[in-house]
């Protein structure tokens, strides 16, 4: 198992990446507004499958792949570094939108409504970056086994990620109202997920391979 500092410090990076604007939020808020908090919650209960298949995915391949390849690791890394830059200009650009900015969709039945949270998210490429760059970088193979650590970290990401993504569901409205007569606070909402995208990225990016 990794160490408690190990799991503290990957929280913190999946609390931010699942704070800053995507797919999934950006579906997830739209869904809750067009058709209420209900529906966004069934929404969830998709995007949280979808995590739960990435993660299998990593723990029975991936993890083999960095660790065989060489330059795997560091390709990876930078990857993941560049594609966190490009969401944050995609926050920070002039003409940015909040993802509470959001379309109106028509109403959908249960089903359909899990099957689009499920599909949004294993299409959601801010996901497998996660997976791809992220997780071996938390992986210590002299703690045990890198199958339960891999488990471990993304049991931590899911329940973050549903949490956080359940509250936003359910507030969803709420927030939409507050900031839609705030224009500066929708420009410091932009401004903070940016500045957490650009930390994010230089950190993978300085970041040595264990």
């Amino acid at each position: 198992m990794p160490e408690i500092s190990t799991l503290a410090a990957f929280g913190l990076i999946a609390l931010g990446m699942v704070l800053t604007p995507g797919p999934n939020m950006i579906y997830l808020i739209s869904r809750s507004l067009s058709q209420g908090p209900a529906a966004g919650l069934i929404s969830l209960g998709g995007v949280a499958l979808g995590f739960v298949f990435y993660i299998l995915c990593a723990a029975f391949g991936i993890t083999a792949l960095v660790f065989a390849v060489p330059y795997a690791y560091d390709t990876l890394r930078i990857c993941g570094a560049l594609y966190l830059l490009w969401l944050a200009w995609q926050a920070l650009r002039p003409g940015g939108r909040s993802p509470f900015q959001v379309r109106r969709l028509a109403p959908d039945g249960p089903r359909k409504l899990f099957m689009m949270g499920l599909m949004t998210n294993l299409l959601n490429p801010k996901v497998a970056v996660l997976y791809l760059s992220l997780l071996p970088q938390f992986v210590d193979p002299q703690l045990g086994s890198v199958f339960t650590q891999l488990l471990a970290l993304g049991g931590v990401q899911i329940t973050i990620s549903v949490v956080v993504n359940a509250l936003i569901a359910l507030m969803a409205g709420s927030v939409a109202t507050f900031l839609a007569g705030r224009p500066l606070w929708m420009l410091v909402q932009r401004w903070l997920m940016g500045t957490v995208l650009v930390g994010l990225a230089l950190r993978m990016a300085t970041e040595a391979q264990r």
